[in-house]
């Protein structure tokens, strides 16, 4: 029987391609061949078959193709006080005399959210692990534009109209309100077909759950087998609260109520002591680091000990900006700065594992993404390497980590659909989502 010629819906051509999948070097000359929503070949040219038929072919030579970056927690809405809370040293819901979340109406979370979920995508992000507010609307108002969407309302029991006053007001009411409303998300939008949404449980932090709230989240969690998110350890003043509070560490206390495990990402981790770094360590946490966040307030997470300890490391953006490629740049630095020195252990290869695969295990999903590897599905990047700033390209990796923008993103492909092409989204009109985005936060600071 003669054999029949192979059809795909989407084949690449002529890129460089960076698989992560580690110890494998790149592919010159490369292909790639999409199948429905799974990579089905990832090979050099002179591996595939001389005969195939496909719906698209694009040539892309002078390109480098790294897989679909995941940002493992980010605010998308919070891009309505960027380039202001960057110079408050401290974390917006704590800062006084600037928009918070309780001042925004579902129509501004609408407008941010999309805002925020469009820079990230145009910048190589496929999936964002998002939380706020108003996370019922923002959901399906993100993943419109293609891209993963995981998000979650923040859940807490305090007060957030007196934190920034500096009152932690822990009431049963507003802990049974986010966390029904995180619940009812999760079975809207959580495990639908093609993995395109999902939810984490995404606690605020330990100082804004009391303790009891803390273990309802950690059983909630576990009888439906979803994951959890938090902040940790992100200030002295939460630690600081946790002491007065519950005469532990934050670390301790997370520990104490069960949430403290390998399913738990936990963003910052910036003032932990050595018997912290090594219980978030021994419980497998992934570490959602934010270095470049972290850096603009004037602190670094200890990530080299966290590694050491037996923490994963994965990265976010966290606030006002998007740009995970940029945040690849600053971690490696941070943990170059903290060991004194280039170690074969810090090195472009790693920022990108923490960028990808590390991300895709946080979430749970590192069958399925993470890696250029057949057989999973197809979200990639292609960068351009035409640029000067990328110029000359000895190594695809290094330009890329060291001197790398997320503007330089050409192509994004989300289980085998482009989503950007030319650096411009093709299911949304940029320009009008940028419009609305600086019209909500015009309305917000002009009600601040």
């Amino acid at each position: 029987m003669q054999n029949e010629i192979p059809h795909y819906a989407l084949v690449i051509r002529g890129a460089t391609v960076i698989t992560g999948d580690p110890g494998q070097a790149p592919i010159t000359d490369a292909v790639i061949a999409v199948q429905g929503d799974v990579l089905r070949r990832v090979c050099a040219a002179n591996a595939f078959e001389a005969h195939f038929t496909a719906d698209r072919i694009v040539d892309l030579p002078g390109r480098v193709i790294i897989p679909g970056l995941v940002n493992v927690h980010t605010h998308a809405i919070l891009s309505m006080v960027r380039g202001v809370a960057e110079d408050l040293g401290f974390a917006p819901a704590y800062t006084p005399g600037i928009p918070h979340g309780h001042d925004v109406t579902p129509d501004e979370a609408r407008a941010l959210s999309r805002l925020g979920a469009l820079e990230a995508l145009q910048f190589g992000s496929t999936l964002i692990n998002d939380t706020y507010v108003h996370a019922d609307v923002t959901m399906e108002a993100m993943a419109e534009l293609g891209l993963r969407v995981y998000s979650c309302g923040r859940i807490h029991d305090v007060d957030f109209s007196g934190v920034a006053d500096g009152r932690w007001e822990h009431h049963a009411q507003i802990g049974d309100s986010t966390l029904g409303a995180a619940l009812a998300l999760a079975d809207r939008w959580h495990g639908l077909p093609g993995g395109m949404t999902g939810v984490q449980l995404s606690a605020h932090a330990p100082d804004t759950c009391s303790d009891d709230f803390l273990r309802r989240i950690a059983q909630e969690a576990s009888a439906r087998g979803l994951r959890v998110n938090t902040h940790l350890a992100q200030s002295r003043t939460e630690v600081a609260q946790i002491r007065r509070r519950s005469d532990k560490t934050p670390a301790e206390l997370l520990d104490d109520v069960g949430l403290l495990n390998e399913r738990l990402t936990a963003a910052h981790c910036l003032f932990m002591t050595d018997a912290d770094i090594a219980r978030a360590g021994k419980a497998g946490i992934t570490v959602a680091h934010i270095p470049k966040g972290n850096a603009t307030g004037g602190t670094m997470a200890p990530t080299p000990r966290l590694r050491q300890a037996g923490a994963r490391i994965a990265l976010g953006t966290d606030n006002m900006h998007a740009d995970m490629i940029e945040v690849m740049r600053w971690a490696l630095a941070i943990a170059r700065i903290q060991v004194g020195g280039v170690t074969d252990d810090w090195q472009p290869r790693d920022a990108l594992g923490m960028a990808t695969l590390n991300g895709a295990r946080a979430m749970g999903l590192e069958h399925a993404l993470g890696s250029l590897t057949e057989g999973k599905l197809a979200d990639f990047v292609a960068i351009d390497m035409r640029r000067v700033h990328l110029t000359p390209c000895v190594n695809p990796l290094g330009n890329i980590v060291h001197v790398g923008q997320g503007r330089d993103v050409e192509l994004v492909a989300v289980a085998g659909r482009i989503v950007v092409e030319d650096g411009q989204s093709t299911l949304v009109d940029s320009e009008t989502i940028r419009r609305e985005g600086q019209q909500a936060a015009q309305a917000l600071w002009a009600r601040c």
